[in-house]
């Protein structure tokens, strides 16, 4: 048997203070208000004093990237996972599903387009991060990342 260090048994027992930088959700649409409040909760705690204007677009990023995960990227019974990490002076969100089809922006080309309520996500990205978003490929699906600078 080996011997651990009673330090390091007792580190390994101990549950992380605050909220975890991971949220594990299930595809369906209660889950984008789940998000955000799970964005609310992790910067008040692990990046307390962030102004409030910069919380608002780190949450309207993720419920975009949530809302097209459940829409476009899981099937039933998938699931969605938020990765957080608020360090320094950006916060970067990561939305993993189960999907490996790439985002594409869907640009409205005629009047009734204009009534949808869909297809924004993307260019609301743009619009806020500039540059600082993308998408990667995981194992079972793919990931899109967004890197808001404390300054927005």
């Amino acid at each position: 048997m080996i011997d651990l260090p009673q330090a390091l048994l007792s580190a390994r027992r101990t549950p992380p203070d605050g909220p975890t930088s991971t949220l594990l959700l299930a595809s369906e649409p209660q889950s984008v208000r789940c998000a955000r409040d799970f964005v609310r909760e992790f910067i008040d705690h692990h990046a307390p004093g962030t102004p409030g204007p910069h919380i608002d677009t780190v949450v309207l990023v993720t419920s975009e990237l949530v809302t097209n995960a459940y829409r476009y990227g899981t099937e039933p019974g998938d699931k969605i996972r938020v990765v957080l990490d608020a360090a320094g002076e950006r916060t970067r969100v990561e939305v993993h599903d189960s999907v490996r089809r790439t985002p594409r922006h869907q640009f409205a080309h005629a009047e009734r387009d204009r009534e949808r309520n869909r297809g924004r996500g993307l260019v609301i990205l743009d619009a806020l991060c500039p540059g600082l978003w993308g998408f990667g490929d995981r194992p079972f699906g793919k990931f899109v990342w967004v890197e808001i600078p404390r300054s927005s």
